[in-house]
């Protein structure tokens, strides 16, 4: 299942961190050209209880790894959206929160069970190291990773895009 509308995580950073250079350093300039050929986009998968679980705390265990091994293929890894939220908060207390516009948010997020059991099972996935990707690379990652939706380890996939007419603005 596809889904558009929620702004690439690299995006939220930036905004969280009042660093607007971050985001255009990543090709999600905030008022940049939206033509198609110079969008960038990203893939966050859904996993089933039990094996995010495993990708969280045993990414190289076997039994992900149809996921892992495709992944693999395509210079690909997974980040949990909850232990970026929480590597963040982490941050902005080390830092001084007064420099990180969504830490409210964020800690609220982390600190509420239902919040935290739904981001826990929420992935990131970057290709190359890159959190926002060429539209080529989505598709062929895209297509492979499909045959594993709505199966045992992937619930759901979703693919997001950097033009700001698809993505709400960051929580305030």
């Amino acid at each position: 299942m596809l889904k558009w509308g929620q702004p690439p995580v690299a995006c939220l950073v930036a905004a969280r961190r009042k660093d607007s250079r971050q985001c255009e350093a990543r090709g999600l300039k905030q008022d940049h050209n939206t033509m198609s050929d110079d969008l960038k986009f990203q893939l966050r998968l859904t996993l089933s209880d039990e094996f995010a679980q495993v990708a969280r705390n045993v990414p190289g265990d076997p039994s992900i790894s149809p996921l892992t091994d495709i992944l693999n293929r395509h210079d690909a890894v997974m980040k949990c959206q909850f232990d970026a939220f929480a590597d963040y908060v982490s941050e902005a207390e080390a830092n001084g929160i007064e420099n990180f516009d969504l830490y409210e948010w964020t800690k609220k997020t982390i600190d509420d069970p239902a919040r935290k059991s739904k981001y826990a099972k929420s992935f990131t996935l970057y290709v190359g190291g890159d959190e926002v990707y060429e539209k080529d690379k989505a598709d062929a990652l895209e297509a492979e990773l499909k045959p594993l939706v709505g199966g045992p380890i992937v619930a759901t996939m979703f693919k997001f895009d950097t033009d700001p007419a698809h993505n709400p603005q960051p929580p305030r």
